[in-house]
């Protein structure tokens, strides 16, 4: 597994070199700098998982610095201060500005590692704890009994063993990213960072800073790829990418360095590569929209997620699960399904497969009543009716009885979501069809609260 990377800034030679000896006897991979010129620079070279700063220096002291940091919004990483000069006041500022503790010298050398330690263990179980709430809902791993999805998280843990490129492939909603982060649970980079990026969320000239980062007038921004070192990178619908960020990120990967954009020294990364994709990446190479050399890395491990109708059986299960989520989750009155009701749901093709399962568990528990969910509230479900006084011309619902603005957004969630599934859920399809630029859309579809996962 590797190391955790420590910058100390301290201007006092005698205390840099002996925080640098403790934590490398620590096993902690340690770089020093002796001012706050020599600590950007340190910054520039590489994104560290802990800062020890000195408060008092000579060029900028350690609060000036802390606030040039935290001017994009968020630290770098955590920041721990040190200071023989310390006041109420400053410890004060420094917490308010972000940095994790204060310790005061002469260092603890006991107090230091426990200091480092925590600090580092509270950075892990905040990122974790971030993919928790972005993954509410989601089950921890493939679910289902049935052969064919032991059959599968079986491969998924010999694949996690191997720290090789991985592509998952599959319909859309069969848990492509599930399988991707039990994957990563599973490998020996579980205890570091899980980075995903969805590849139609970035286009043309947003796609390198996205991915590599960026350096402007001093200012360093961390791009998706540095913030995964040490861990693995999922990039969510690989096809997506365009054909310039394809070649950057194969050159990144092959060379384990890249160049932020505006930067001047390579950046050197640690990182597994995991992609998911719903299409057939070999006639995307046949049609010139996919690089070949990319795919063929990418390909080293294949992942199939099977489609929900190969394993209906397991069918019970899930809305067994998706039920109890949804009713703790979100405090609903307690139902149940009826035997009808799952038979009828166990013959159905599950078009959008589990992600389809999961939206009508919950489509079914928010309209309906009564402590059983019945076949025929499962059949209107599926069929998707409506009464007559919802129906449009075309079969859009739409109140035009609202401030114009919000009857706007209602048009354009309607649009949209219509659209977008007449693309498959295809970010770079819709904007052809929407006649609108890819990142706009994107945006665009965030605003409106539309998931094109979900299509």
């Amino acid at each position: 597994m590797s190391r955790s990377s420590i910058l100390v800034v301290d201007d006092e030679p005698d205390i840099r070199t002996l925080v640098q000896d403790i934590l490398e006897d620590e096993d902690y991979e340690v770089q020093v700098a002796q001012d706050a010129a020599h600590a950007r620079q340190a910054l520039r070279q590489r994104r560290p998982d802990l800062i020890l700063l000195d408060i008092w220096m000579p060029d900028t002291d350690g609060i000036a610095l802390l606030k040039e940091w935290s001017a994009s919004g968020s630290l770098p990483c955590p920041v721990v201060m040190m200071s023989g000069h310390g006041t109420v006041e400053t410890a004060v500022e420094a917490t308010r500005l972000g940095a994790y503790d204060f310790i005061e010298k002469p260092l603890s050398l006991a107090k230091l590692l426990l200091v480092v330690e925590r600090a580092l263990e509270a950075d892990r179980l905040l990122r974790e704890n971030r993919g928790l709430r972005e993954q509410a809902g989601s089950p921890a791993e493939p679910l289902g009994n049935s052969r064919i999805m032991q059959s599968l998280r079986e491969q998924i843990r010999r694949i996690a063993s191997h720290d090789t490129w991985v592509l998952i492939s599959g319909e859309a909603g069969t848990g492509k990213r599930t399988a991707a982060r039990y994957l990563h649970r599973c490998s020996q980079r579980r205890n570091g960072p899980l980075v995903e990026v969805a590849a139609g969320s970035i286009a043309g000239a947003s796609s390198a800073p996205e991915l590599f980062g960026s350096e402007q007038g001093g200012r360093v921004l961390y791009g998706r790829l540095e913030q995964a070192n040490h861990g693995a990178l999922l990039v969510d619908e690989v096809a997506d990418l365009d054909l310039p960020a394809q070649v950057r990120l194969l050159s990144a990967i092959n060379s384990r360095s890249f160049h932020r954009v505006g930067g001047a020294e390579p950046v050197k990364v640690d990182v597994r590569v995991l992609a998911a994709t719903r299409v057939d990446l070999e006639e995307e190479v046949r049609a010139g929209r996919f690089r070949e050399d990319l795919y063929y890395h990418l390909n080293v491990v294949p992942l199939r997620i099977p489609p929900l109708r190969e394993h209906a059986e397991d069918i019970p299960q899930m809305l067994e699960f998706y039920l109890q989520r949804l009713l703790t989750r979100e405090s609903l009155p307690e139902r149940r399904f009826s035997d009808a009701a799952i038979a009828r749901l166990r013959r159905h093709h599950w078009p959008g497969n589990i992600r389809e399962l999961k939206n009508l568990v919950q489509r079914l528990l928010i309209l309906g009543e009564g402590p059983e969910i019945t076949v025929d509230e499962v059949e209107t479900a599926l069929s998707g009716a409506r009464s007559p006084d919802q129906q449009l011309r075309g079969g859009v619902s739409l109140s035009l009885d609202r401030p114009l603005r919000e009857a706007r957004e209602s048009f354009e969630r309607l649009y949209l979501k219509k659209q977008l599934a007449a693309a498959g859920g295809s970010v770079g399809e819709l904007a052809k069809l929407a006649g609108m630029e890819r990142t706009h859309l994107y945006r665009k579809l965030k605003s409106l609260g539309i998931d094109p996962n979900d299509y």
